[in-house]
C-alpha cells in the first residue's frame, strides 16, 4: 500500500486536484470557503488555562496538610480553639506559598496562539483580497510579499525570490529561498523549500502558495498541541520531598493510632485528654516545617541567580533541579553560537587571511600568520565588492548590532567596517542592483567612483562564479578554487565568491546577460555562525561536573558537528540527523540519545523525543533553546531554560528558567547553584525530621507512661514552625561545600539519605527527646509547677536545635574555620533566642501558648542539654572523618 503524498511531494496539477481549488489566481469562491470554514473550524489555535481555583485547592492534595487538617478538626470538636487556630494558619500559609509558585508558571499556549497572522491577502472570486487570517480554509490561494507573516502553511505555487525567515521554526539561521517545484522524495521540515509555514516572516520577494494546513493542522499547531499534551515531570527534589513527607506522615499517623489503642485499653486518661495528647504527638512529629522552608532556601536560590547571573527562575523547585542535571540539551543557534553570521577566511589570489572579531559588531582585523595585513588594492577592491553587492543594512541600536536583510550579507557589511571605520562613506556610488534571486544564486550593482567609472560588482554560490570566471579567462585555475571551497564547507563553513566586471559608463541597469558572459574573479570568503567564546569554558566546566552537553539543531550535520568540535562538546562527536533518528525503533532511540552528541535537521518533534529518551534513560535533563520549534521539549525537559533577548515568547512562556543575557555560559554557575541548594535543603530536611520526631516521642512517652502531657499542640507548632523560619533560615546561606562542581550528579532515583543520615536522625531524636524528659522529671520532683516545666522542655528542645545546627551546617569539625563562614547564622540564632524570651516572659504569649517565666537554673539545664547533642553528634562527626581518610 503505497503512501499517501506530502504537499511537498505533489505538482500542481495534483495540488489542485487534491485541495479541491480552481485555477490558482481565480481562487475559491466565496460560498465555497464559507462551506470549507464551517466544516473544518476557523484558522486559529485555542488555549486552555487552568482555573486559579483549581490551583489554590490542589495545594491541599499533601499527606502532610491531611494530617494537620485532621488535627485541626479535633481539636475544634474539643474546643481548643487557640491550638486550632494555629494548626489551621499552619495549613493555610503552606498552600498560599504552593499557590504563589505554580500560577507564577505562564501558558505558553497563549503565545503561540498569538504567533499566528492577523490578516491574510488571498484569490477569492477571482480577486485579491485581505481577509481576516482566521477565515482561511485548505484550498485558499494566498499571496506573499516582504513584511508578511506567513498565516498558514502553504505549498507554494508562485516565487519571484520570494525568502523567507524560518529559523525560531526550523534552526536555520539564513532566510530559505522558496521554489516552485515539487521533490520526489522524503525531506526534513527545513528542506521542504516549496513550503511556507504559518507564523515565519517573508523578508525578501513575493510569492503565492496554496493553503494545504490550517489552525492545529499547521506545523506551528502540531507544536501547540505537543506544547498542550506535554506532561511536565515532577522535579527530582519535589518527588524525594514528596516521597518524604508522605511516608513519615504514614508512619506517623499509624504511630499516633497505635498509641491511641493503647491508651485506650490502658484507660490511662479520659477520651478527650487522650484524644488532644494523639494530637499534640501527630502535631509535634509531623514536620509542618518542611514545605515552608524548602521553599525559602528555594526562593532565596531564585533571587541569589536573578541578581548575580542574569536569570529569571519562573518555579522554584527548578532551580535545584540544575543541581542534579545529567545532560544539558541545547539548541545552537543563538545559544551556542551568536546566530551573527562572520566571516572568519578570506582567499585572494593564493593569498589566505583570516579576520579576528565575531558577531555583527564591527571590532576586529584581517591578519595573515598573526599579522596585521597592510590593505593591498586588490583586497580593498574585495572589501568594496561584498559591502556594494548588497541590500542588508548595519545599524548600532540600543547598544547592539543588528542588521535589517541577509545574515549573510550583514557579514560582509561587518567585515568592510573592521578595516574602514563605520559611518564612513564609501568612495563608490549606486546606480542600480540586481537583488538576490534564488534561480540564479547571486547578487550584482553596478556602482561609479568619482571620475564616473562604472564597476558591477558580484557576489553569491561559488558554483556560479567559477563558471563566470572560466569563461572570462581560460587559464582561470578552476578545480583549484573548487578544492577550496570543498575545503571550507568540510569545515562547516558557508562559501560565497565574489567578483567584479567593468561596466560601461552609461550602463544603467544590472541584467543577468551582463553577468554570466563573464567576471574577473576576486577570491572566496568563509562565514560561520560563531561559538560564543564564553560557552567553551563553560563546557569545560559542566564536563568535569559529570554533565554532558547535547547540541539539537535544524542545522545540517557537518556544520552541526564543526561546531561541537570547536566548542568541544565531547572528545569524540558523534553525530545523527532527523530523518536517521525517525528510522529508529524506540529502543534504538534510546541508545542513540546516549551515544550521539549531536542531533542535526531536527524537527520540533525530534526535539521532544530525544529529551523523552534521555529521561527513560533515567537521565535528569535540561533543555534549552529560543525558537518556536524548542517549546514542547522545554517543558517536557526536566528543567526548560530558554533565552531572553532572542528568545521567543513562546520559547520563554515554555521553559522554567529564562538566561536574561543570553549567555548559555551562565549554565555552569547555576548547576553550582542548584548543588549547593541541594546540600542545603537536605541538611535543613536532615536538622528538621529528628527535631520533630524527638517531640513525638516524649508525648508517646508520656502516653505510655501514664503521666501527664509534657507539651500542649500550640508550643509543638510553636517550636517546628517558628525554628523552621529562623535558625533553619540560617541554613539558606550556607556556602557551597569545597569540590561542589568535582562531583558527579546525583544518581535519578538516589535516596535524599544514606544509613548514616537515618542512623543519625534516629540516635539525635532519642538523644534530644531524653534529655528533655530526664530534666522534665527532675523539675517534676523540684515541684516546679507544670507551666514552668512545660516551658522549660520547649526551651530545652530549642537550645538543642540551636547546638544542633552547628553539627549538621558543615561536613567539617562545627568549631573548624567553617564555624564562621555564615556569619548569618549567628544572626538567626540571635533571632530564636529573643524570640524564646518573649514566649516566655510576655504575659500576651504566656497566655496563648501556656508558657511561664523560668528562671537561671531552668536556662541552665537547657543549655547543658544543648551542649550534650553538639557534642555527642560531633564525636560520631570526628569518628566519620577518621574512617574516611
Amino acid at each position: 500500500m503505497s503512501m499517501k503524498p506530502k504537499p511537498y511531494q505533489i505538482g500542481f496539477k495534483a495540488l489542485q486536484e487534491t485541495y479541491n481549488t480552481n485555477e490558482f489566481k481565480e481562487g475559491l469562491s466565496t460560498k465555497e470557503a464559507q462551506k470549507r470554514l464551517s466544516e473544518n473550524g476557523p484558522n486559529k489555535l485555542e488555549a486552555h488555562k487552568t482555573p486559579k481555583w483549581k490551583i489554590f485547592f490542589r495545594q491541599f492534595n499533601n499527606m502532610v496538610i491531611y494530617v494537620l487538617i485532621a488535627a485541626t478538626i479535633i481539636t475544634l470538636l474539643m474546643q481548643h480553639y487557640s491550638d486550632a487556630i494555629i494548626i489551621f494558619l499552619v495549613v493555610i500559609i503552606n498552600a498560599i506559598i504552593g499557590y504563589y509558585q505554580e500560577s507564577n508558571a505562564s501558558d505558553a499556549l497563549d503565545k503561540i496562539k498569538q504567533m499566528l497572522s492577523i490578516e491574510a491577502t488571498v484569490y477569492r472570486d477571482g480577486q485579491r483580497k485581505d481577509i481576516p487570517a482566521e477565515d482561511l480554509v485548505v484550498g485558499d490561494t494566498v499571496f506573499l510579499e516582504a513584511g508578511d507573516n506567513v498565516p498558514a502553511d502553504l505549498r507554494i505555487i508562485d516565487s519571484d525570490n520570494l525568502r523567507i525567515q524560518e529559523s525560531a521554526l526550523t534552526g536555520e539561521s539564513n532566510s530559505v529561498a522558496k521554489i516552485a517545484d515539487a521533490f520526489t522524495d522524503e525531506m526534513p521540515l527545513a528542506e521542504q523549500t516549496n513550503m511556507a509555514f504559518a507564523s515565519t516572516a517573508v523578508t525578501n520577494g513575493s510569492g503565492s502558495g496554496v493553503v494545504v494546513a490550517t489552525a492545529k493542522d499547521t506545523e506551528i499547531g502540531k507544536i501547540s498541541a505537543e506544547v498542550s499534551s506535554v506532561k511536565q515531570r515532577k522535579t527530582p527534589l519535589m518527588q524525594i520531598i514528596d516521597s518524604l513527607g508522605t511516608n513519615v506522615s504514614y508512619f506517623i499517623v499509624a504511630a499516633s493510632i497505635v498509641i491511641f489503642i493503647i491508651g485506650l485499653i490502658f484507660g490511662t486518661y479520659s477520651l478527650p485528654v487522650l484524644s488532644l495528647a494523639v494530637v499534640a504527638m501527630m502535631v509535634g512529629a509531623i514536620p509542618e516545617g518542611m514545605p515552608a522552608t524548602t521553599s525559602v532556601i528555594l526562593a532565596k536560590g531564585v533571587s541569589d541567580m536573578a541578581k548575580r547571573q542574569n536569570t529569571i527562575v519562573k518555579t522554584l523547585p527548578a532551580v535545584e533541579t540544575l543541581g542534579s542535571v545529567d545532560v544539558v540539551a541545547t539548541d545552537k543557534t543563538g545559544t551556542l553560537t551568536k546566530n551573527e553570521m562572520t566571516v572568519t577566511d578570506i582567499l585572494i589570489d593564493d593569498q589566505e587571511y583570516q579576520v579576528t572579531g565575531t558577531g555583527y559588531e564591527p571590532v576586529g582585523k584581517i591578519v595573515q600568520n598573526g599579522k596585521t595585513v597592510e590593505i593591498s588594492e586588490r583586497l580593498k577592491l574585495f572589501l568594496e565588492a561584498g559591502y556594494q553587492a548588497n541590500d542588508t543594512t548595519l545599524v548600532h541600536e540600543n547598544n547592539q548590532w543588528i542588521i535589517n536583510g541577509e545574515p549573510t550579507d550583514g557579514a560582509f557589511l561587518t567585515l568592510y567596517h573592521k578595516v574602514f571605520p563605520y559611518g564612513q562613506t564609501s568612495t563608490y556610488q549606486e546606480v542600480d542592483i540586481l537583488p538576490f534571486d534564488s534561480d540564479y544564486r547571486y547578487i550584482g550593482k553596478i556602482v561609479q567612483d568619482a571620475d564616473n567609472n562604472r564597476l558591477l560588482f558580484v557576489k553569491g554560490s561559488p558554483d556560479k562564479l567559477l563558471e563566470m570566471a572560466q569563461k572570462q579567462d581560460n587559464n582561470f585555475n578552476y578545480d583549484y578554487w573548487l578544492q577550496k571551497v570543498q575545503q571550507f564547507s568540510a569545515e562547516g563553513k558557508r562559501v560565497i565568491a565574489v567578483g567584479y566586471e567593468k561596466a560601461p559608463n552609461d550602463a544603467d541597469e544590472v541584467t543577468h546577460e551582463m553577468i554570466v558572459d563573464g567576471l574577473n574573479f576576486l577570491g572566496l570568503v568563509a562565514i560561520i555562525d560563531p561559538p560564543r567564546e564564553e560557552v567553551i569554558e563553560s563546557l569545560k566546566v559542566m564536563r568535569g561536573a559529570g554533565v554532558e552537553v547535547k547540541m539539537i539543531t535544524g542545522d545540517n550535520a557537518i556544520t552541526a558537528k564543526s561546531i561541537g568540535e570547536k566548542l568541544g562538546l565531547a572528545d569524540e562527536i558523534h553525530a545523527i540527523t532527523g530523518p536517521e533518528w525517525d528510522a529508529l525503533s524506540a529502543a534504538d532511540k534510546i541508545v542513540a540519545a546516549d551515544k550521539n552528541q549531536v542531533f542535526a535537521r531536527t524537527t520540533p518533534s525530534n526535539k521532544l523525543e530525544i529529551i523523552e529518551a534521555l529521561q527513560e534513560n533515567n537521565k535528569v535533563t535540561a533543555m534549552t533553546g529560543d525558537g518556536v520549534n524548542d517549546a514542547p521539549a522545554l517543558k517536557r525537559a526536566d528543567i526548560g531554560v530558554a533565552m531572553g533577548i532572542k528568545g521567543t515568547d513562546v520559547a520563554k512562556d515554555s521553559a522554567d528558567m529564562i538566561l536574561t543575557d543570553d549567555n548559555f555560559a551562565t549554565m555552569s554557575s547555576a548547576i553550582k547553584e542548584g548543588r549547593r541548594i541541594f546540600d542545603n535543603i537536605k541538611k535543613s530536611i536532615l536538622y528538621l525530621l529528628p527535631i520533630s520526631f524527638s517531640e513525638g516521642l516524649i508525648v508517646a512517652y508520656a502516653i505510655l507512661t501514664k503521666q501527664e502531657i509534657p507539651l500542649q499542640p500550640s508550643q509543638l507548632l510553636w517550636i517546628n514552625m517558628v525554628s523552621a523560619i529562623t535558625i533553619q533560615f540560617a541554613l539558606i546561606f550556607e556556602p557551597a561545600e569545597d569540590g561542589i562542581m568535582n562531583r558527579a550528579p546525583r544518581k535519578t532515583g538516589s535516596k535524599l539519605m544514606n544509613r548514616h543520615d537515618i542512623f543519625q536522625m534516629t540516635y539525635v531524636a532519642i538523644l534530644i527527646a531524653a534529655v528533655s524528659l530526664i530534666i522534665d522529671i527532675y523539675l517534676n520532683k523540684q515541684g516546679v509547677g507544670e507551666v514552668i516545666s512545660s516551658t522549660t522542655m520547649v526551651n530545652t528542645l530549642i537550645i538543642g536545635k540551636i547546638f544542633y545546627l552547628f553539627n549538621i551546617r558543615t561536613p567539617k569539625l562545627a568549631l573548624s574555620k567553617e564555624l564562621f563562614s555564615n556569619p548569618k547564622a549567628f544572626v538567626f540564632v540571635g533571632l530564636m533566642i529573643l524570640l524564646q524570651l518573649i514566649l516566655t516572659y510576655v504575659p500576651f504569649m504566656q497566655g496563648i501558648f501556656y508558657t511561664g517565666s523560668i528562671g537561671l537554673t531552668e536556662w541552665g539545664l537547657a543549655i547543658a542539654a544543648g551542649a550534650i547533642v553538639l557534642v555527642i553528634t560531633e564525636i560520631d562527626k570526628l569518628i566519620r572523618l577518621q574512617m574516611n581518610r
